[in-house]
């Protein structure tokens, strides 16, 4: 890349990581009010199909529908959003936006032992230390002083971690039997139709579906500014992969972690122990040690 390009992309880059990282806060804004998980699991899938939709047929690429892309839809759609968002739209009713994030960044650290496990990877010792590394910093997290200074019941704390345990078998899962063909994009669309379709029944079942009208609040405005900044993000992060290469462009894991950080402070008021911090500092590390040189694939968020 030529300079200019190398400080354009980067601007990119941080653009992507303060959109991500907002939807950490935003998320927390929208389980304030007592929607149930099911019913924002539902609006969240609902409003990504729809703008999915907008810009497939904007870049003219149709999705199309048979078995084998439907279990790759039926796969993302299980892995990287029912599960996971169950747990992070419940999570984040006990945790802090910010120890959210710092939590999510223990996806690379999840996703190289099941790696080894699918044979997708070989062993390294310098990875190895930085998923202890990072390992570490959650044992901080945990610690009794620290999570009861944080108001977070360690109950919550690994409950919030599923998401980056499924994010990072998702990723894995992808790399091991690929998407039949089809692009990032086209996989989002598919994952979150089918997605929508597979939870509006659990949604009505459990009474937690959200009217529209009640949409019209802060909580509702809140989900879906984070639903529409993840789509918008997302297709972002694909166009600079493709222009920017992935080692350059998954780098925007640390800008997502500390832009939530940061959106967390301003938006939520929210305020950590000094344990917090050096546990940030060993999840850096640990991401920084745990990616693998000369490749690199997309974010989870």
């Amino acid at each position: 890349m030529t300079r200019r390009e190398t400080v354009f992309f980067t601007c990119v880059l941080v653009l992507l990581g303060a959109g991500w990282g907002v939807t950490i806060p935003l998320t927390k804004i929208a389980v304030s009010t007592g929607f149930g998980h099911f019913g924002l699991i539902f609006w969240q899938l609902c409003i990504g199909s729809v703008l999915m939709a907008i810009l497939c047929a904007l870049r003219g690429k149709g999705v199309p529908f048979n078995a084998s892309t439907l279990r790759v839809f039926a796969l993302v759609a299980l892995i990287g959003t029912l599960i996971p968002n169950t747990a992070s739209f419940q999570a984040a009713v006990h945790v802090p936006a910010g120890i959210m994030a710092i939590l999510l960044s223990m996806i690379p650290m999840f996703a190289f032992p099941i790696a080894l496990a699918l044979r997708l990877d070989s062993f390294s010792w310098r990875r190895l230390s930085g998923l202890f590394a990072g390992l570490l910093g959650v044992l901080i997290i945990v610690m009794p002083g620290v999570s009861a200074a944080l108001a977070a019941p360690v109950f919550w704390l690994l409950v919030a971690m599923i998401a980056g345990l499924c994010y990072a078998l998702e990723g894995n899962a992808v790399a091991k039997w690929g998407t039949a063909g089809l692009d990032a994009i086209q996989v989002l669309f598919g994952a979150s139709l089918l997605g929508t379709v597979a939870i509006l029944p659990v949604t009505l079942a459990s009474g937690q579906f959200i009217p529209p009208a009640d949409l019209n609040s802060s909580a509702g405005h809140a989900l879906v500014a984070a639903s529409v900044a993840h789509v918008l993000v997302y297709a972002g992060y694909v166009w600079l992969v493709g222009r920017a290469g992935p080692v350059f462009t998954v780098q925007v894991s640390y800008l997502v972690t500390g832009f939530a950080l940061l959106w967390a402070k301003v938006i939520l008021a929210e305020a950590y122990p000094p344990a917090v911090w050096a546990a940030l500092a060993l999840m850096f590390l640990g991401m920084y040690l745990v990616q693998p040189r000369g490749k690199g694939g997309l974010a989870q968020v």
